[in-house]
């Protein structure tokens, strides 16, 4: 049995995850035509590279589909509950750096920090009637993290599109979302509330806790850790 490697399928994660093993012995190449999922490892025996994309690779790791997983560690502790009894992080890969922050009109200028989106929140539900609104991909850790702060008169509604664009959309009126260079943000005239990020994600590399691990798939991976200098 070969050890199963999920890498990002497409983008700038595939091109620095290829990178990131290339510069470490280990050449990962894509099979074929731009749309197979599949491809090929050189450079250690016993591996077998599968592409999928960034949002799948946590699902498929935990249920041990995929023996090690590329992905943003973003993804994994919002898509999986308890996600840390089910992978383990391998290696910090140093990109795809970018912040989950929570971010509201530039407008409000007296919102700047968690304590007076509190505030505004309770203020909001008074005088609307309704709680206000949040928007974001990441229920789990927005929720998670506004819980340990104590705000509270909120609801998270889920974006599935640009969810910078949901405040000029009026179908929120906040958002959570990731970040790297705030750009966005700016171009839609939100600010990043003055707080610690939700969660300061970057590439990662996981192991699945879930996998069929063999002895042939054991000796794989210790010499796998031994060639991107992992240690025990």
């Amino acid at each position: 049995m070969a050890v199963k490697l999920g890498v990002p399928s497409k983008g700038r994660l595939m091109d620095k995850t290829f990178e990131w093993f290339s510069e470490r012995g280990i050449v990962l190449s894509r099979a074929g035509a731009e749309r197979e999922y599949s491809g090929a490892v050189e450079g250690i025996g016993g591996m077998e590279l599968v592409l999928l994309s960034a949002s799948e690779i946590p699902r498929e790791l935990a249920a041990g589909r995929i023996h090690l997983g590329v992905t943003g560690s973003d993804l994994v502790r919002d898509k999986l509950a308890a996600w840390d009894s089910k992978v383990s992080e391998l290696a910090r890969m140093g990109f795809g750096h970018a912040d989950l922050i929570i971010a509201v009109p530039k407008v409000w200028v007296d919102v700047d920090t968690l304590d007076d989106l509190d505030a505004a929140a309770a203020a909001f539900r008074a005088r609307h009637g309704f709680r206000l609104r949040i928007a974001t991909k990441y229920h789990h850790l927005v929720r998670e993290y506004l819980k340990a702060h104590g705000v509270a008169d909120y609801q998270l509604v889920d974006s599935q599109g640009a969810t910078e664009g949901t405040v000029k959309n009026l179908t929120a009126e906040a958002i959570a979302d990731i970040t790297s260079t705030g750009e966005t943000l700016r171009a839609n005239h939100l600010k990043i509330l003055d707080c610690e990020p939700v969660h300061r994600s970057q590439a990662t590399l996981f192991k699945s806790r879930q996998a069929p691990w063999t002895d042939e798939t054991r000796a794989t991976l210790v010499t796998l850790r031994d060639m991107l200098g992992l240690g025990d």
